[in-house]
C-alpha cells in the first residue's frame, strides 16, 4: 500500500496550539482547551483518497475532532467537516475519507478504536477549498495529543491494530473509573438487582394524578378514548383519553438492548462468551445487518442483558419489565419515548410514543435519503408503510406517532433541495415535475435565461447535471426555493395522507427534526397534530420559540435531549455536558421546566434510559446520559430531580408556578 508521508511543523500548528516533542514518525502537542490543531495544505491538491494516521488522547476522557474543509468568502464556518471521536489513553489508527466531501453521506463507518464518525456541512469542490485542518474540539482544559505517521494513500488500510489491555470488565462497565452505584462482580448485580425489584412501586406517587399520568385538576374535555390535543387561553395541551390535562415525560429506548459492539475491540474485553453459549449466547444479536457500505462485519453483545440474567436467570425479561415500569412511575415518568421495547406498549399500563416502523423511500433518492417523491412509486409505498400502524389503532395507551426521525438530507444547513434535483444525474420524476414547473411559469427558454443570467439551449438541458442553480441569480434561488417547497409538501403529506387513512385515532407526531436547518422545513406542518424536534440545549425556549415565529400553530414536543458528566462510566458527555451526575438532575428539571412554562410546550423525551456502552453502541457513541447505567444502577442525585420536576410540572404549565431558577454546570460537549 503506497503511503505519502506528511511532515508536521511549526507553520502547521493552529492556533494556540504548542509543539512539545517532534520525532521523526509523529508529534506531541497540547491543544489549548478553545480547541487546536494542524494546518494541512496537502489536503487541498492531493490525489489521494484518505489520510491516515495515529492518534493518542492523553487524558482519561474521550475527545472529538474535526478534519474542516473551508471555502473562500466563508469566513464563519467550514463548509464541510468530518467529525469523529477516540476514547482517552488509546492509541487508535484514524482512516479519513476524503471523498466524503461530495456530502452523500452522513454517518460513514467508523473504523475499529474509532468513535462515531459523522459528517457536516454541504459540499465542497476542490476548487473552492482555501483552507484544511485537523483539530481537536474545544474541552474543559488543554488536552494533550500525540500524532504518528501522518500520510496520505488511496488504498484503505488493511488492518487498525489496538493496544493488547483489558479496558471493560465482565459487567461492561469501564476497568479505568470508579464511581458511586458501580458493581464488582456478579453476586453484587444479583444482589443490587433483586433489592431494586422488591422496591419496586407500582403507580404514579402523586394523588392528582390519573392512571394514565394526567393531571385530575384540569379536565379540558370529555374523554375520547384516545389521547388528544387542545388549545385553552391560547395554550397548547395534550390531553389523555379521560380529557385530562397531559404532559408527556419520559425516557426513549426504555428496552434491554443488545448495543454492545464488540467486533474487532476483543482485546480490549475482560470478559465475552461465546455466540453458542448456552446460557449467555442469547445477548448477541444475531439479525444485525451492516450498511451496504461497511468495510467490517458488525458484531453486536448485550452485557446489560447479560447482567439481567445473572440477577434474574431465565426469568429476567419478566422481572425487567415489572422493575423498569415502576422505577419509571416512580419517578413520575409517564411515557415511554421513541425506539422503546414494543412488548411494553399497552401490557404495562404506562402510555408510549412511537414510529412508522418504515418510512417510504424510493429506489433512487434525491440527496441522502429524501426520495423522488413525485414519483409513483412513492405513493405505493407510502400506502405501504401506513400498513403498519393498524396493529396498534385502538390503543388507548398510545399516545401517537412521529412519521421519522431526523431525516439525513436535512442536516445541511439551508439546503435547496431543488438544486439537488438538478445536481442529481438522473432523470428523476422530481426533475420531471421542477422542468415542467419551469416550463409552464417562463413558457419559453428565453425568458428562463434571461431570469436566471444563463445561456440555456431549451429546458432539456436542465436534464443535465446542474450545480448549485441557485446562486446563478435571484430568479434562480426563488425558483428553487418555490420548488422545494412543493417537495416538502409532498414528502409530508403524501405519508401523512396514507397514514391517516389506516390510523385516524392516534395523533401524528411530526418528523422529529434534528434542528430547523431551514425555514422550509416547516412546509406541511398542517398534516400533524404535533410538530416534533429534538433539541439538545440547555434551555429549549429558543427551539420552540422559532417553530412558533415561523407560523406552526400546534403543540410542541421535544423527541430527544440529554446531559452528560464524565464522573461516571462512559467517557463521553454527549451533546449537553455538565459537571456532575448532580448537574446532570438540575439540568434535567431546568430543561423540562422550561418546555412545560412556554405556551406550545406539550412534552419532552429524554434521551436515553441507560448509558451507552462504554466502547460505543454500533456507531460508536459511548455517552453518559443515562438514568441507569450498564448495570440497570439508578443514578440517584438525577433520578431525584426527576421525582421533584414531575411533582411540579403541571403546576408550571399551567402558569400557577414559576420554572426552577437553578442551573447545572455546564461544560463543553464531548460529542460525536
Amino acid at each position: 500500500m503506497a503511503m505519502r508521508y506528511l511532515e508536521i511543523t511549526k507553520e502547521s500548528l493552529g492556533e494556540g496550539t504548542k509543539l512539545l516533542e517532534q520525532e521523526v514518525s509523529g508529534v506531541r502537542m497540547t491543544l489549548p482547551a478553545a480547541g487546536g490543531g494542524l494546518l494541512l495544505p496537502e489536503l487541498l491538491t492531493c490525489k489521494e483518497r484518505y489520510l491516515t494516521f495515529f492518534l493518542t488522547v492523553e487524558e482519561a476522557h474521550s475527545m472529538a475532532f474535526n478534519l474542516q474543509f473551508w471555502a473562500e468568502g466563508e469566513e464563519e464556518k467550514a463548509a464541510f467537516t468530518t467529525r469523529f471521536g477516540i476514547l482517552g489513553n488509546v492509541r487508535a489508527k484514524i482512516c479519513l475519507d476524503l471523498s466524503l466531501t461530495d456530502a452523500h453521506l452522513l454517518f460513514p463507518e467508523a473504523s475499529v478504536g474509532q468513535q462515531k464518525v459523522v459528517c457536516h456541512g454541504r459540499r465542497i469542490v476542490r476548487e473552492e477549498m482555501v483552507r484544511a485542518e485537523l483539530v481537536g474540539l474545544p474541552c474543559f482544559h488543554d488536552v494533550t495529543v500525540k500524532i504518528e505517521e501522518l500520510a496520505l494513500t488511496d488504498s484503505y488500510p488493511e488492518e487498525f491494530p489496538i493496544a493488547d489491555e483489558k479496558l471493560v470488565d465482565e459487567l461492561g462497565q469501564n476497568r479505568k473509573k470508579e464511581w458511586p452505584g458501580k458493581l464488582h462482580g456478579a453476586e453484587a448485580v444479583k444482589e443490587a438487582l433483586n433489592r431494586q425489584l422488591l422496591q419496586t412501586q407500582k403507580g404514579y406517587p402523586f394523588e392528582d394524578w390519573t392512571p394514565y399520568g394526567g393531571w385530575k385538576n384540569k379536565k379540558l374535555r370529555e374523554g375520547t378514548g384516545f389521547f388528544a390535543s387542545c388549545k385553552e387561553n391560547g395554550k397548547w395541551w395534550l390531553t389523555d383519553p379521560e380529557g385530562y390535562a397531559f404532559f408527556s415525560m419520559g425516557p426513549d429506548c426504555v428496552g434491554v438492548r443488545t448495543d454492545c459492539r464488540v467486533d474487532g475491540l476483543e482485546k480490549w474485553l475482560e470478559w465475552l462468551p461465546k455466540e453458542d453459549d448456552p446460557v449467555y449466547g442469547g445477548c448477541y444479536d444475531k439479525g444485525m445487518r451492516n450498511r451496504p457500505e461497511a468495510r467490517r462485519d458488525c458484531r453486536m453483545f448485550s452485557y446489560a442483558q447479560a447482567n439481567l440474567i445473572r440477577a434474574f436467570g431465565n426469568d429476567w425479561y419478566e422481572k425487567w419489565k415489572t422493575m423498569v415500569t415502576g422505577q419509571l412511575k416512580g419517578v413520575g415518568m409517564n411515557t415511554l419515548g421513541n425506539w422503546s421495547d414494543s412488548e411494553l406498549f399497552g401490557v404495562m399500563k404506562i402510555p408510549y410514543v412511537t414510529s412508522l416502523p418504515e418510512f417510504p423511500g424510493t429506489k433512487t433518492f434525491i440527496f441522502r435519503d429524501f426520495p423522488d417523491v413525485f414519483s409513483r412509486e412513492y405513493e405505493e409505498n407510502a400506502d405501504k408503510c401506513a400498513q403498519a400502524l393498524a396493529q396498534r389503532r385502538d390503543d388507548p395507551y398510545m399516545i401517537g406517532y412521529f412519521l421519522r426521525n431526523e431525516p439525513a438530507w436535512a442536516f445541511v444547513d439551508n439546503l435547496i433541495l431543488a438544486d439537488e434535483v438538478l445536481y442529481n444525474p438522473r432523470r428523476t420524476a422530481c426533475k420531471e415535475a421542477l422542468v415542467a414547473f419551469l416550463q409552464e411559469k417562463y413558457k419559453t427558454v428565453a425568458e428562463l435565461n434571461k431570469a436566471w443570467n444563463r445561456e440555456l439551449e431549451s429546458f432539456d438541458s436542465l436534464y443535465e447535471s446542474q450545480r448549485q442553480v441557485s446562486a446563478w441569480s435571484d430568479g434562480a434561488r426563488e425558483d428553487m426555493k418555490a420548488f422545494s417547497r412543493r417537495m416538502l409538501a409532498a414528502y409530508v403529506g403524501i405519508v401523512a395522507k396514507a397514514c391517516r387513512k389506516v390510523d385516524r385515532n392516534h395523533m401524528i407526531l411530526g418528523m422529529r427534526w434534528a434542528w430547523i436547518s431551514d425555514p422550509d422545513l416547516v412546509t406541511g406542518w398542517e398534516n400533524f397534530d404535533v410538530f416534533s424536534i429534538n433539541c439538545y440545549a440547555q434551555d429549549p425556549t429558543p427551539a420552540i420559540q422559532n417553530v412558533v415565529d415561523l407560523g406552526v400553530d400546534l403543540p410542541v414536543v421535544i423527541g430527544e435531549f440529554h446531559f452528560g458528566a464524565l464522573d461516571a462510566g462512559p467517557t463521553a458527555t454527549g451533546l449537553e455536558g455538565v459537571k456532575t451526575q448532580a448537574d446532570r438532575g438540575i439540568a434535567y428539571r431546568h430543561y423540562c421546566e422550561r418546555v412545560a412554562a412556554h405556551p406550545c410546550g406539550v412534552g419532552c423525551h429524554y434521551f436515553q434510559y441507560g448509558d451507552q456502552f462504554v466502547l460505543g453502541r454500533f456507531d460508536g457513541e459511548n455517552y453518559n446520559i443515562g438514568l441507569f447505567d450498564i448495570c440497570f444502577q439508578p443514578y440517584t442525585e438525577m433520578m431525584e430531580q426527576v421525582r421533584e420536576c414531575s411533582r411540579h410540572i403541571y403546576e408550571v404549565a399551567d402558569g400557577s408556578l414559576a420554572p426552577t431558577g437553578q442551573k447545572a454546570q455546564s461544560i463543553p460537549m464531548i460529542a460525536y
